[in-house]
């Protein structure tokens, strides 16, 4: 049976991921944050994101799809903007 304290330290990393995803972060992003915040081994953040990867298939493949999505804007709106800024000093 597994200790109390593990399984309620393990909620916690589990509900910390969670808050994560909610700001669109990846999984390294995760651990890095959760290593520096929380104090928490990029580890044990890995092996509770596997585990939740593995039970939420369908989710995590959206998850992975959107955010890869949103790269791709954000790369058009920073090329979009650079050409912007980059015609104005032209005219100057």
């Amino acid at each position: 049976m597994e200790d109390s304290s593990s399984a309620a330290y393990i909620r916690l990393v589990h509900r910390l991921i969670e808050e994560c995803i909610l700001f669109n972060m990846s999984k390294e992003e995760c651990m890095e944050a959760l290593s520096k915040h929380a104090n928490i081994k990029p580890v044990i953040t890995s092996t509770v994101w596997n585990e939740l990867e593995k039970e939420n298939k369908e989710f995590f493949e959206a998850y992975s799809r959107s955010r890869a999505e949103r790269g791709c804007e954000r790369e058009t709106r920073q090329r979009i903007q650079n050409m912007v800024s980059d015609s104005s000093k032209e005219r100057v």
